[in-house]
């Protein structure tokens, strides 16, 4: 990476050329499961333990940031987001020991399983959003992409923290490096974004209490 290409730079190069879809408006009568049946689908794709545990975090997260959303009447439905971010790695898995895309893959098995467009969304779209950011429209999916960002393994760190470990386990070649720095870049604007919205400094939160740390 030179020092003209930074990752917000190049995060450019990896946006969609197509318009962000649509916004999902959250119908009342679509399936919205719990964490019961949140595992019972965990269960059916094989999905190892230390995923399931990373997973069990990543709701966490979520969760906490779709019920102060609310709680600022944001029109924001937190089963939804605590469903999507507990299969937002249903496919990891199966993509480990096989190959392919699990966000894409993911995507498709959680809309299939649920008919739920909204819930499908935030898997589909949890590593990267190749669009403008909007958070206020795309409330839902952002928030799976920010927790995802703050659970290394099965421990909420920070953003920093979360990359480092990215970097050494992966990193692997200038191509790959770019990719997780620049997927980092969008997570630390993704960050301040939501700070802003719910009026949570989130790097210093705990996610649970709302307590600083």
């Amino acid at each position: 990476m030179s020092s003209k290409e930074t990752p917000e730079i190049l995060e450019e190069q990896f946006r969609s050329p197509l318009p962000a879809p649509m916004p999902v408006v959250v119908d009342p009568s679509w399936d919205v499961p719990d964490d019961a049946r949140c595992a019972v689908y965990w269960e059916q794709f094989a999905m190892l333990d230390h995923i399931a545990a990373h997973s069990r975090k990543v709701a966490q997260v979520a969760t906490f940031l779709a019920q102060k959303a609310e709680e600022i009447g944001m029109n924001v439905d937190v089963p939804t987001v605590r469903a999507s971010a507990l299969l937002h790695d249903i496919a990891k898995t199966y993509c480990i020991r096989h190959g392919g895309n699990h966000s894409q893959l993911g995507g498709g098995w959680v809309a299939e399983l649920t008919n739920n467009p909204a819930i499908a969304s935030g898997v589909t779209h949890h590593v990267f959003w190749p669009f403008e950011m909007d958070v206020a429209n795309y409330f839902m999916p952002m928030a799976v992409i920010y927790a995802d960002k703050r659970v290394r393994h099965d421990t909420i760190v920070t953003i920093e923290s979360r990359f480092d470990d990215l970097i050494e386990r992966y990193g692997v070649n200038d191509y790959i490096r770019s990719r997780i720095e620049i997927t980092k870049a969008q997570g630390l604007r993704l960050e301040q974004m939501m700070s802003d919205t719910i009026g949570v400094d989130l790097n210093e939160c705990d996610f649970d209490s709302g307590r600083l740390v």
